[in-house]
């Protein structure tokens, strides 16, 4: 799955939590909530060696993209 991350193109990532009960570290052991996908995200820029915050514009660009209509 980390290779996965690494190989997708980027107009084709998108980063999200849904795993109630796989938290990401440092929340291991807690029930996972949407707030971790900070995590998740700074995870995966480190496996594609690039910054948490580029990662976040990348994906924010392509879920608005995929989900046009949704309020921001």
């Amino acid at each position: 799955l980390q290779a996965f991350a690494v190989e997708i193109p980027e107009d084709r990532l998108l980063v999200e939590t849904d795993a109630p009960f796989l938290a990401p570290i440092p929340h291991r052991g807690k029930t996972c909530e949407p707030a971790f996908v900070a995590d998740t995200l700074a995870f995966v820029a480190g496996l594609r060696g690039t910054s948490a915050e580029a990662l976040s514009e990348t994906t924010g660009a392509n879920f608005r993209a995929l989900f046009g209509k949704a309020a921001l």
